[in-house]
């Protein structure tokens, strides 16, 4: 492995180190992809603060989110993250 694709995992190690952001994953992952208010309604926590944690993970390259009208639907895209949380949370 070159020091790139080492970095490249270590970003995703930091993305995923949050717990409200592995929690996110999760979810996302389980449901085949949620909105906003979905994620805040079930993690209980303000709609600013998820929206920061999505930011961070989309930066990541982790998830991506498909717009319908107002609605904006996220799913998890990068097969490293899939393959962590089948790991952590095997079932």
């Amino acid at each position: 492995m070159t020091i790139k694709e080492y970095e490249k995992k270590a970003e995703l190690l930091k993305a995923l180190g949050h717990p409200a952001r592995l929690c996110m994953v999760r979810r996302l992952i389980e449901t085949n992809g949620c909105n906003v208010s979905h994620m805040q309604s079930c993690m209980r926590l303000p709609q600013s603060t998820v929206s920061q944690h999505i930011a961070r993970l989309r930066a990541a390259g982790i998830i991506e989110g498909v717009r319908d009208g107002l609605e904006i639907t996220y799913t998890v895209i990068d097969d490293d993250a899939k393959k962590l949380i089948e790991l952590l949370f095997p079932k």
